[in-house]
């Protein structure tokens, strides 16, 4: 399984925030959406970056003025990426071993997607109770 099959689950929309918006604007933004976090994007929705609920959280214990600073300030700028051919254990992987719980998806430069943790699991869990039950059809089927 690879990452198109949990876009085509899911959908490609990615809720983003440009640089030059406001942390304030980008709480806002993940409030009103209940997500984790938002893909810091140009005009060309081109990802330059991501900024996650931690980052402002961790942000504001050190700094109370960070509401009304740039989200270029604070996003987090060498952003790992997928693609929609990569597999699904890779990314996983990647996802447990760097800490990533937000991974945009993207083709050509072009922002089409993200996955979270959760997605990534849930697709692992939706195939394995699909090997699950076709085993459990071979072992019923099988002549005594």
């Amino acid at each position: 399984m690879n990452i198109a099959h949990v876009l085509a689950r899911k959908g490609g929309h990615v809720h983003t925030i440009r640089p030059e918006q406001t942390v304030r604007e980008a709480l806002a933004a993940l409030a009103r959406h209940n997500i984790g976090a938002l893909v810091v994007v140009e005009q060309t929705d081109r990802p330059v970056g991501i900024i996650s609920e931690r980052d402002i959280v961790r942000a504001l214990v050190e700094d109370e003025a960070m509401f009304a600073r740039a989200v270029r300030d604070l996003m987090t700028r060498d952003v790992i990426v997928a693609t929609p051919e990569d597999d699904l254990m890779s990314v996983a992987h990647t996802m447990t071993e760097r800490r990533i719980r937000h991974l945009p998806v993207v083709v050509g430069g072009r922002l089409v997607g993200i996955v979270s943790i959760g997605d990534v699991v849930k697709a692992q869990r939706d195939q394995y109770e699909g090997e699950i039950a076709t085993l459990q059809m071979q072992i019923t089927d099988m002549p005594s």
